[in-house]
């Protein structure tokens, strides 16, 4: 076992669009365990950048669930600390930087395509999902050497609101990880990955800018996260190296499911934090056989 490590930092960032279910605990446990075992700090981060389904009611709820399970933090949205504010809905002027960053070294170009184009585009024969999984292959229809030079040059001007912004992946290169649970990771990039949203036409950043950019700004240690965002490691490995931060360790464990095999989700009612607690179930019932490695 290591020794314990005073640097460690940790974090549970749970999005508030509905309540909190026993997935959702499952991991934040382990992800508290793993901080309390290295003598390390736990931070709370409030991620509210969806305007169109995070709601308020499930902001309080998140912090009460939290706080009944017995989840401690040292920072977080309601104690503040030392990299506040923990709400992301509070931290466009970081975002706003790095996109700018990102913009003027070249590393991100606007694209007019919408999804509908690039789920099309991927339902082709040859096309398929790739390392990310959750969105389909980016075809590269609005990458600069993709047009003509004028329209290059039209577009290089354009402000940053109102279209979507892609970071550029390259098409040579082979990303490599290590995932505290998964062991060795590594996708091709030139076919498997695809260029990614960084920038979003409402004007706010993607997931995967957000989180780097905290976690980068929070001098997280190691992001421990459920399996279905391992495949987005690779596209903020590139994120990270693109603006010059220092990548974390990565720990994804394994999804908790229901009777069918599904995975848990906001719509498993019955198995979210409120319900059970209200079922008259206690966090040590719900917890016992738990460990915080696995």
């Amino acid at each position: 076992m290591a020794s314990p490590s005073p640097n460690y930092r940790g974090r549970l960032a749970p999005s508030p669009t509905g309540y909190l279910h026993l997935g959702h605990a499952r991991t934040f446990w382990t992800a508290r365990q793993r901080a309390r075992t290295a003598g390390g700090t736990l931070i709370l981060r409030n991620e509210d950048l969806d305007r169109a389904r995070c709601q308020s009611p499930f902001v309080a709820a998140m912090l009460e669930d939290l706080r009944w399970f017995g989840f401690v933090w040292q920072e977080g949205p309601d104690i503040g600390g030392p990299h506040a504010p923990y709400d992301q809905s509070g931290r466009q002027a970081y975002y706003l930087a790095a996109f700018e960053f990102l913009r003027r070294d070249g590393f991100i170009y606007p694209c007019t395509c919408s999804r509908r184009d690039v789920a099309e585009a991927a339902g082709a024969p040859h096309e398929g999902p790739g390392a990310g999984g959750d969105e389909p292959l980016y075809p590269g229809f609005c990458r600069p050497q993709c047009l003509a030079p004028d329209e290059r040059l039209r577009r290089a001007a354009w402000p940053r609101a109102g279209v979507n912004w892609r970071f550029r992946v390259p098409d040579d290169r082979t990303l490599y990880f290590t995932d505290g649970v998964a062991g060795p990771q590594s996708a091709d990039c030139g076919t498997t990955l695809g260029d990614f949203l960084v920038w979003r036409k409402d004007d706010l950043p993607s997931y995967q800018l957000a989180v780097v950019v905290d976690d980068a700004a929070m001098a997280i240690t190691e992001v421990v996260r459920g399996a279905d965002l391992l495949p987005s490691t690779f596209r903020q490995l590139l994120l990270y190296e693109a603006l010059q931060f220092a990548p974390p360790a990565f720990f994804h464990c394994p999804l908790v499911t229901d009777a069918t095999g599904q995975r848990l989700a906001k719509r498993h009612e019955a198995l979210s934090l409120r319900a059970l607690r209200a079922a008259g179930r206690t966090p040590e019932e719900l917890r016992a056989g738990w460990s915080g490695g696995d």
